[in-house]
C-alpha cells in the first residue's frame, strides 16, 4: 500500500546542469542547493561524483553545508563509480547512492555492448555494493520505457532483492504517453509484490521530448509512484526534464484529483526559479507555466475585464501562492476600456465615460504602432485638461 506523500527528488544540479548553458561552479551549486533546501525538496542529486573533480567537490561541499534534504550522487553500475560516490557523500547526514544501468536492448547492444544476462548480473552486483556503502540506494534501469517489459521487470526484481530502497523507472528519451507510463508502474507493482510489501518507493523521471514530462510524472503518481524526479524551470538534457514547479503546483491545485501531500513550500517556487535564472545563462520562456514572466499577465480585454471583476475568472491560483508579487494587466492592442480605466485610475486620473471613450480611441491607435505601452505613453495621450486634474504627483509613478 502506498503512502499519500510524494517525495521530491531534485536533479537540477545533476541532470539539469547537463543542459547546454547550465554548467555551474561549486559555489553556484551550493547557492542553488541552499535555495532547494529552503524550497523544501526532499532529496538533492548534487552531481555525478565520477564525472569530474568539480562534480566530486560540489557534492562533498554540499553534504557539509546543506543538512535538511538527503544528498545523492549518481553512479554507473561500476565499482569505481559507486566507491567514488560513497567517498563524495561521506560527510552527508543522510546519503543516497543512485545507481543506473541501461535496460533497453538498444542501449545494451549499441552503447554498453553487453548481453541481457550480463546486465542483470551487473544490476545485482552494483546494488549490493552500493548498499554495503550506504543505507539508501536508488536503482534506475535507464531507458526503461523502451525496454522489453518482461526483462525490465526481471531487472527491477533483481535490484529489489539486492537491497535497492527506491526504484526509478525513467522515460529517458521522453517517449511515453501518460497512459502508457502509468500502466508501466501499475504492472511493475502487480508483478513484484515485494515493492509494496517492503515499502520500496517507485520513482518517475521524465524528459520533455514530446512535451509530456509533467503529464507523465503525474500519471506515474496516479499509478503509485511516490517519488518524482524533476528540475527547477524544467532544465535538462535536450528538451529538459519534468518541471518541479509545474508538478508541485498541479498536485496542490488539483489536490482533489491526486490526494497527495508534499514538502514543497509553494511560495518559494518563483524565488527559486529566479535564483537559477541568475546562475545559468537564461531564464524561463515568458509563457512558461507557474514561473514565466507572462504566467500571471493578461492583455486580452475580455480577460482583463474578468480579472477586474473576479480574478478567479482567469486564474486558477493566486500569484502569491507561488511567490509572484501580483497579477499584471498588460496594456496593448487587445486591451479593453476596463483595463485602461483601471490603470489610469492607478495613475491618478478619473475620467468620465465620454473622456474614457475618446482616450480609448487614441490608445488603440497608439497600441497598433507600439509593442510596449508605458505609463508616460498613457499620460501623453490624455487631453491637457485631464492631466491638470491629476490626483497623484508625477513623482509617485512606478
Amino acid at each position: 500500500m502506498t503512502s499519500d506523500h510524494v517525495v521530491f527528488f531534485d536533479t537540477t544540479l545533476r541532470d539539469g546542469e547537463q543542459s547546454p548553458g547550465c554548467s555551474m561552479t561549486t559555489q553556484e551549486k551550493l547557492t542553488m542547493a541552499h535555495a532547494l533546501e529552503d524550497l523544501g525538496v526532499d532529496i538533492i542529486e548534487a552531481g555525478f561524483a565520477m564525472a569530474s573533480e568539480g562534480d566530486f567537490a560540489a557534492i562533498a561541499t554540499i553534504t557539509q553545508a546543506v543538512r535538511k534534504p538527503r544528498i545523492a550522487s549518481l553512479a554507473r553500475a561500476k565499482t569505481e563509480d559507486i566507491e567514488m560516490a560513497a567517498r563524495a557523500l561521506q560527510f552527508a547526514d543522510r546519503a543516497r547512492i543512485h545507481v543506473f544501468l541501461a535496460s533497453s536492448d538498444l542501449h545494451l547492444e549499441y552503447k554498453l555492448k553487453i548481453g541481457r544476462q550480463e546486465a542483470l548480473d551487473l544490476a545485482g552486483e552494483s546494488v549490493r555494493l552500493a548498499r554495503s556503502l550506504a543505507d539508501d540506494v536508488e536503482f534506475s534501469p535507464e531507458d526503461a520505457t523502451r525496454s522489453d517489459r518482461d526483462y525490465l521487470v526481471e531487472m527491477v526484481r533483481i535490484a529489489v532483492e539486492a537491497g535497492a530502497t527506491t526504484i526509478n523507472m525513467p522515460d529517458t528519451v521522453g517517449y511515453m504517453t501518460p497512459e502508457e507510463y502509468g500502466q508501466m508502474f501499475r504492472e511493475v507493482r502487480e508483478r513484484i509484490p515485494a515493492i509494496d510489501e517492503s515499502g520500496i518507493i517507485l520513482s518517475s523521471h521524465c524528459h520533455d521530448d514530446l512535451g509530456l514530462a509533467v503529464a507523465n510524472s503525474l500519471a506515474a503518481i496516479s499509478a503509485g509512484a511516490r517519488q518524482v524526479e524533476c528540475t527547477v524551470n524544467g532544465i535538462g538534457e535536450r528538451a529538459g526534464n519534468a518541471s518541479l514547479e509545474e508538478i508541485a503546483a498541479a498536485l496542490y491545485v488539483r489536490g482533489d484529483r491526486y490526494g497527495v501531500s508534499t514538502s514543497i513550500k509553494l511560495a518559494n517556487l518563483y524565488p527559486t526559479s529566479e535564483v537559477l535564472g541568475q546562475i545559468i545563462t537564461f531564464k524561463p520562456s515568458p509563457n512558461k507555466a507557474i514561473v514565466g514572466a507572462n504566467a500571471f499577465a493578461h492583455e486580452s480585454g475580455i480577460h482583463q475585464h474578468g480579472m477586474l471583476a473576479n480574478p478567479l475568472c482567469y486564474e486558477i491560483m493566486t500569484p502569491s501562492l507561488v511567490g509572484v508579487s501580483k497579477t499584471h494587466l498588460v496594456l496593448g492592442k487587445h486591451s479593453g476600456r476596463a483595463a485602461l480605466r483601471h490603470r489610469l485610475e492607478q495613475l491618478g486620473f478619473t475620467l468620465t465615460r465620454e473622456e474614457l471613450q475618446q482616450t480609448y480611441y487614441r490608445f488603440v491607435a497608439m497600441a497598433d504602432r507600439k509593442k510596449n505601452i508605458y505609463d508616460q505613453d498613457l499620460i501623453g495621450i490624455l487631453p491637457e485638461q485631464i492631466r491638470e486634474r491629476r490626483s497623484v504627483p508625477v513623482a509617485e509613478l512606478d
